[in-house]
């Protein structure tokens, strides 16, 4: 398995002075003809990030976490090349082209999805591939692969868990929103090759703030379903799952299910609200995750956004591939490894789709947090692929 090496580059992490912190992205001039790389030099790989504007924190931390793994894994063989996307397509665009006028050979980043829509065609005509952070699944292909976390696997993995403890009567409750369409679409797409059906689908505008209505819809239903999706994550979903207990679904006889949503420290403890307490979602085993947090927050004094992950993950796979790859480091062939990476998000693997498969946990919500119910698989044999 081409993996990251995840817990001995965070043992060594916790034993080595801060990566040096990149501040403000400095503004190359463009050159008209990307220099050829040297057999000597580093490998160049672009970060494209908002280093300004309203997303700048969260562009700053990705950056961050980028650096620790180029510190942790890259040695001098890889060379980031960060680059302000100012959170605006145009902006986006320009990041590009100049990381590639100075020889960058991937692209990591952007965070949006319009900024990789801006991104996608100049890295295609350059020939270079992308990973993106964007969980838009729309803007996969073609050399881009949407590292973010979409909801089919989610959505499956925890759909899975459910029918093998007896579940085959599911009800989906989501917004009128992408997000909500991927989750409904996703729930009722599996139900064939796990013998379940969706049995009612109730939508309702992401603005409305009266959530009784679609709660009193489900519970209306005869017989009731033996589980509910909630495509909602923090006060969202609490207020959601409070509906449908006052108005009789209750948690003991219906489960509750969630998405990667709810896989988010600060969004608050689904835990505080009872109606919750007891249901599944999928997500990455936190542990390492964890271990991750710890150490950004000590080197930089703040805590990362969950998304930070992301960026240390596709940092870490430029520097695998930088050390084994040769002098083509990013061949489609080892970028798409059916055996997968092992990340700070567990288990992972680049499809040629573009899209990204990942080896999920099951947790279920306590009063005190979530708790491991069902380990995620430790290779991808284990999912029968």
């Amino acid at each position: 398995m081409a993996a990251l090496l995840v817990a001995g580059l965070l043992s060594a992490c916790s034993t080595v002075s801060a990566p040096p912190r990149v501040a403000q992205a400095p503004q190359p001039v463009p050159a008209p003809v990307a220099p050829l790389p040297d057999a000597q030099s580093p490998i160049k790989v672009a970060v494209l990030v908002p280093l300004s504007g309203q997303s700048a924190a969260i562009g700053q931390a990705m950056l961050d976490a980028a650096q620790m793994a180029l510190f942790d894994m890259a040695g001098d063989q890889l060379q980031l090349l960060p680059r302000d996307t100012k959170g605006t397509p145009s902006g986006a665009a320009d990041a590009a082209r100049q990381a590639l006028a100075e020889g960058a050979r991937l692209i990591i980043g952007p965070l949006f999805a319009a900024d990789v829509a801006a991104v996608r065609p100049i890295a295609q005509n350059a020939g270079v591939d992308v990973l993106a952070f964007t969980n838009d699944a729309t803007q996969a292909g073609n050399g881009t692969y949407v590292l973010g976390f979409v909801p089919a696997d989610q959505v499956g993995r925890v759909a899975g868990y459910a029918r093998s403890r007896g579940v085959t009567r599911f009800t989906v409750l989501a917004p009128r929103s992408p997000y909500g369409d991927a989750v409904v679409n996703a729930l009722q797409a599996i139900g064939p090759r796990l013998g379940t059906m969706t049995t009612q689908v109730e939508r309702y505008d992401p603005a409305v703030t009266d959530l009784s209505v679609p709660a009193k819809q489900v519970a209306q239903v005869t017989p009731q379903p033996q589980a509910v999706m909630l495509a909602e994550g923090g006060q969202r979903a609490q207020g959601i799952a409070q509906a449908l207990a006052a108005n009789g679904v209750q948690p003991q006889q219906v489960k509750l299910l969630g998405t990667g949503l709810w896989d988010d420290s600060s969004q608050g403890a689904l835990g505080q609200e009872p109606a919750l307490v007891g249901a599944w979602y999928a997500a990455p085993a936190p542990q390492t995750r964890a271990r991750f947090e710890s150490q950004f927050e000590q080197v930089y004094g703040r805590k990362p956004p969950r998304i930070a992950t992301l960026a240390y993950d596709a940092t870490s796979i430029a520097a695998v591939l930088t050390r084994s790859g040769g002098p083509v480091p990013f061949d489609r062939m080892a970028m798409t490894n059916p055996n997968g990476f092992e990340g700070l998000d567990g288990l992972f693997r680049l499809r040629a789709d573009g899209m990204v498969e990942r080896g999920l946990a099951v947790m279920e919500i306590t009063p005190t947090g979530s708790r491991v119910v069902d380990p995620a698989p430790p290779s991808f044999e284990f999912l029968g692929q």
